[in-house]
C-alpha cells in the first residue's frame, strides 16, 4: 500500500497554538508513518484558499489523500470542501463549526469530520476565571481574536454568560499573534478614553495576544504608568506547556485555559478510516481546563 500523505494547512507561524498543532500532526505522522506537509496562510484566507484548492487539483500521485486544516476567515472553505469531497480526498476541519460537514458527509465516501474545542466552554471557564481573580469586580481589558471568526465570537459569547454582572469589558480586537494584540493595546493607549479607563485585568482570547499586551505596556515611556499596567494579572487560552503554562509559572500570566492541540489526533483519525475503511463521527470535542483550577486562583486585585 502506498504510504498515505495528509496535507496540515494552518494560519500562522506567529502563534503558540498553531505552532504546537504542527508539531502534533509531526509526532503523529512519525508515529503512524505517515507523510505530512505542514503548509501556513499567514492569516490570509484567500491564500488558504488557493493553496489547499492546488493541493486538491495535483496530479493524482502527488494528491493527499487527505487534509486537516483550521480555517483563517469566516467560513471553513465550503466549496474547496466540496471539492475535496468530489475528488474523495479526506476533509477535516479543526477549531471551527463548519456547519456543511453533515451535507457532504451524504455526497462523497470520504472520511468528512470536524475536531473542535467547545469554544462558549472555553469562554465560560475565562468568564469564571475573571470572576475568582476579581471577587469584588472590576473592568476588564479584553483582546478578542478576528471579528469575523467563529471561534473569537463563541469564546466572547461564552464570557459574557459566565462573568459576574460586577464585572465589566473594555474589548479590543487582535489576530491571534503577539504582533497584532500589541498593536492593538498601543492604539488604544493613545486614546483619551483610555487615560480615564481604570482597568483591573488584562485578558486575552490566547496566550501569544496577553503577551502581545504585555509588550504594549512595556513601551510606555512613564516608569509609574508601566508599572500600574504590568502589576495587573494577565490571563490568556491555549495553555501549552513551553508558553503558557510556563508564563503562569513565571508569573507573566495570572491563568490560562488548557486547550488540547488536535492536528495528531485528525491524523490518526484519518489513518483508522483508510486502514480500517471505518467512518469516522461527524464531529469530536476536546476538552479544555482551567490553569490553575479554578478553585486554585487567587484574587488579585489590590484595594
Amino acid at each position: 500500500m502506498a504510504k498515505i500523505r495528509i496535507l496540515i494547512a494552518l494560519t500562522t507561524k506567529d502563534n503558540d497554538y498553531q505552532i504546537e498543532q504542527a508539531q502534533s500532526a509531526e509526532q503523529a505522522a512519525s508515529k503512524l508513518g505517515v507523510s505530512a506537509q505542514i503548509i501556513y496562510a499567514d492569516n490570509d484566507p484567500i491564500n488558504q484558499s488557493t493553496q489547499i484548492l492546488r493541493a486538491i487539483q495535483a496530479v493524482p500521485e502527488e494528491r493527499p489523500n487527505a487534509i486537516v486544516f483550521e480555517p483563517v476567515g469566516s467560513t471553513a472553505l465550503p466549496q474547496v470542501a466540496r471539492a475535496a469531497g468530489a475528488a474523495n480526498i479526506g476533509w477535516a476541519v479543526l477549531n471551527r463549526d463548519a456547519n456543511y460537514i453533515e451535507d457532504l458527509r451524504k455526497i462523497s465516501e470520504a472520511a468528512i469530520f470536524a475536531i473542535s474545542s467547545d469554544h462558549v466552554e472555553i469562554g465560560r471557564i475565562q468568564g469564571r476565571q475573571f470572576g475568582a481573580l476579581l471577587p469584588r469586580g472590576g473592568t476588564v481589558l479584553y483582546i478578542q481574536g478576528p471579528s469575523e471568526n467563529s471561534a473569537a465570537k463563541e469564546r466572547t459569547l461564552g464570557l459574557q454568560e459566565s462573568k459576574p454582572a460586577n464585572i465589566h469589558i473594555i474589548a479590543l480586537r487582535g489576530q491571534w499573534t503577539e504582533e497584532s494584540a500589541q498593536r492593538s493595546v498601543r492604539s488604544w493607549l493613545k486614546l483619551t478614553t483610555s487615560q480615564r479607563a481604570v482597568v483591573d485585568l488584562i485578558g486575552a482570547q490566547d496566550d501569544s495576544m496577553a503577551i502581545g499586551a504585555r509588550k504594549a505596556f512595556e513601551e510606555l515611556p512613564s516608569e509609574a504608568d508601566r508599572e500600574r499596567w504590568l502589576k495587573l494579572p494577565f490571563t490568556g487560552c491555549d495553555g501549552l506547556p513551553k508558553t503558557g503554562q510556563a508564563w503562569v509559572r513565571s508569573g507573566l500570566l495570572a491563568a490560562t485555559i488548557f486547550i488540547p492541540p488536535n492536528t495528531g489526533q485528525a491524523i490518526e483519525m484519518f489513518v483508522q478510516a483508510i486502514q480500517q475503511k471505518k467512518r469516522p463521527p461527524e464531529r469530536v470535542f476536546t476538552v479544555a481546563t482551567s490553569i490553575p483550577a479554578l478553585d486554585a486562583l487567587k484574587p488579585q486585585r489590590m484595594t
